[in-house]
């Protein structure tokens, strides 16, 4: 290979983006927050039964390998040498679990996606929401950690043999990238330990009463440290000399977003829609639905940050699912220009609750619902319907997150592979009657973990004071009618025509006992 003259340059620090549909490697110039180069691998998800989703351990490992060999490969056809990548932070789909055999190094079982239904028998239950932030459902972490306990013979040897490691997708990653069965580190950041509901957000630390109510042995669960600090070095790959931290992808997306006081918020349209808002040093528990969760903690003797946070299980996979089940598109993109065709979704509705309800109603046994049909719809009004869906969702937890705050927002900033869609921006301007702020550079979770990882003390090449922060340019989305006449849209699309539409399922219902009650508790749950 012919060494070429490298450029010199800034310092850099990249960040793995591991989400639920791929996995990237991104570096960024620690001055300018400038991206340099970056290379993204789709992930397989597997469905082996209705309601579970399941993805590959090694595939995911095998992918951040990729993208970071491909990356680094980018870097050097532009004369910038790789060894100027001064720390990597992991930033990762929350939830989603997994657990391994410390000896093997080899994952015991696939990785249960946070979408997963499998646990629903269990949430059942109740706990004390006020440990966690967090209400029972089948989203967090600690029910399929019992799940897999119960069910997986391999995993309930390997505990037994004391062989098991449990972790969320950053612990997997940090602990193959220093080492793996010789000598990686078993470790978290507070925010994803925040999601897994065996946390105790006011202590800071596994909470032994929750272990306990899960029977859940605290000797597999990993360390929880501070989301920018140094937890170990990479030794397996092309960056060899780089540190590691992580944030999970919505805290980490709050961070890119810059959203450092208290009652600044960001919503991300990914896989799910996740609306978070900074509440400050204390955590402040939702009356309306919401969740409480850990923001970020950046550095070992600073203060926690809390946020309030409304989540939505599906909102980029419904246009998956029209693509892949439906085959309704050949690409992701194809949705906006359908949608634009018509411009409306002419009286047809779409409930994408593939996953049950989240936020605000944490109703797990909800189905998905398309209504509305007459034979003029075509497949351009149900893509329309599929965006004025993301937007709904937004709007309802936008509302509950309003009347915990007190404070309506003014604005709501934006980030997340769906903010492409310029459609689907204005839309959800005009339905939440408020300025949308789209990130020209979009990659704000990237980024922020990125920031994160480099502001660590022994990197130091990021400063996240308020004066020394990257200036980000940004797009505005204007509402484009008035409130009034927002109102009476709004009404006329959820309220009206959808009030018709359940009385007249519950006629059905009472004539046809055998018909599913869930249909008139989605659109009474969801849309009324």
């Amino acid at each position: 290979v012919l060494k070429k003259k490298r450029i010199k340059m800034d310092p850099l620090v990249a960040a793995i983006d591991q989400g639920t549909s791929s996995t990237r490697f991104l570096v960024f110039n620690a001055k300018t927050a400038e991206l340099i180069s970056h290379h993204q691998v789709e992930i397989n998800q597997s469905f082996p039964k209705e309601g579970w989703v399941e993805e590959d351990p090694r595939e995911i490992m095998q992918s951040v390998h990729e993208c970071i060999e491909r990356t680094c490969e980018k870097l050097c056809k532009l004369n910038i040498d790789v060894s100027n990548i001064k720390a990597v932070g992991v930033t990762n789909q929350r939830e989603t679990t997994l657990v391994w055999d410390k000896d093997t190094g080899e994952p015991l079982y696939n990785a249960i996606v946070w979408l997963d239904l499998r646990t629903q028998s269990t949430v059942e239950r109740l706990i004390n929401k006020h440990k966690t932030g967090l209400p029972i459902s089948t989203y967090f972490s600690a029910v399929k950690l019992r799940w897999l306990l119960d069910n997986v013979d391999e995993v309930h040897e390997a505990f037994l043999s004391q062989r098991a490691m449990f972790g969320t997708v950053d612990s997997w990653i940090i602990w193959c990238l220093t080492g793996g069965k010789n000598g990686g580190v078993h470790c978290t950041d507070v925010s994803n330990a925040s999601r897994t509901m065996l946390f105790n957000i006011h202590t800071m630390d596994w909470d032994p009463e929750l272990c306990r109510y899960f029977d859940i042995p605290m000797e597999i669960l990993p360390s929880v440290r501070s989301s920018s600090e140094i937890y170990g070095w990479m030794v397996s790959s092309d960056t060899p000399h780089s540190t590691l931290c992580c944030l999970g992808d919505q805290s980490a997306a709050l961070v890119g977003q810059m959203c450092f006081n208290e009652g600044q918020a960001k919503n991300t349209y990914g896989t799910g829609c996740f609306l978070l808002r900074n509440t400050g040093t204390k955590p402040v528990i939702s009356d309306h639905g919401l969740l409480t969760t850990v923001a970020y903690k950046l550095g070992k003797d600073e203060p926690a940050c809390y946020a309030l946070e409304g989540s939505v299980a599906i909102a980029g996979a419904v246009v998956r699912w029209l693509k892949d089940n439906m085959g309704m598109v050949q690409s992701s993109s194809e949705i906006e220009k359908l949608a634009a065709a018509v411009g409306t979704s002419y009286g047809c509705y779409f409930v994408p609750a593939f996953s049950g309800l989240y936020a605000p109603y944490w109703e797990p046994s909800a189905r998905g619902i398309i209504c509305g049909l007459t034979q003029f719809t075509n497949r351009n009004h149900l893509a329309f319907a599929a965006l004025e869906a993301v937007c709904f969702q937004t709007r309802e937890i936008l509302d509950a997150m309003n009347q915990d705050s007190g404070v309506p927002l003014t604005q709501l900033k934006v980030d997340g592979g769906m903010t492409s869609n310029r459609l689907l921006m204005q839309l959800q301007a005009d339905i939440l009657c408020i300025p949308v702020v789209r990130p020209t550079m979009s990659e704000t979770t990237a980024l922020g973990v990125a920031m994160a990882a480099g502001a660590a003390e022994g990197v130091g090449v990021w400063s996240l004071s308020p004066g020394q922060l990257p200036h980000v340019t940004s797009e505005r989305y204007e509402p484009q009618i008035n409130p009034e006449g927002k109102t009476v849209r709004v009404k006329s699309l959820q309220w009206d025509h959808m009030t018709y539409m359940t009385q007249d399922i519950q006629q059905i219902i009472e004539h046809r006992a055998g018909w599913p009650r869930v249909l008139v508790n989605v659109m009474q749950h969801y849309v009324i």
